[in-house]
């Protein structure tokens, strides 16, 4: 594939080992992308880890993970470029929340501490 520079896409795509990849929306607030950001790792992690030994609900859980984040991050779906920054905010917010029910976060208490620590 011919290198994208020069051409009306190269905001929008990327080239990584000849394939085209769609970049993430640039008007992703830092904390936001970072959160969404972490839900992927977590999701890729969960793909690696449970294809090794799925009990049957892992598997598809992470795959949910991975395609929200995506999906929030611009990446898949509709073309960021095609929405609006209403439409985009919607985007992030509905991934987040839908992202954040299934990895519900710990409350303090519920994390172990350690002899020592204060």
């Amino acid at each position: 594939m011919k290198d994208l520079a020069g051409t009306t896409d190269d905001e929008r795509f990327f080239l990584h080992s000849g394939r085209r990849w769609r970049r993430t929306d640039p008007s992703l607030p830092d904390d936001i992308r970072a959160r969404l950001m972490s839900h992927l790792g977590r999701g890729r992690s969960g793909v690696r880890t449970s294809a090794k030994g799925d009990d049957g609900a892992a598997l598809p859980r992470a795959r949910r993970t991975v395609q929200l984040a995506k999906e929030g991050l611009g990446e898949r779906g509709t073309p960021w470029w095609e929405q609006s920054q209403a439409e985009r905010t919607a985007r992030w917010t509905a991934a987040l929340e839908e992202l954040d029910a299934l990895h519900p976060k710990r409350p303090d208490s519920a994390i172990r501490k350690r002899p020592g620590d204060a």
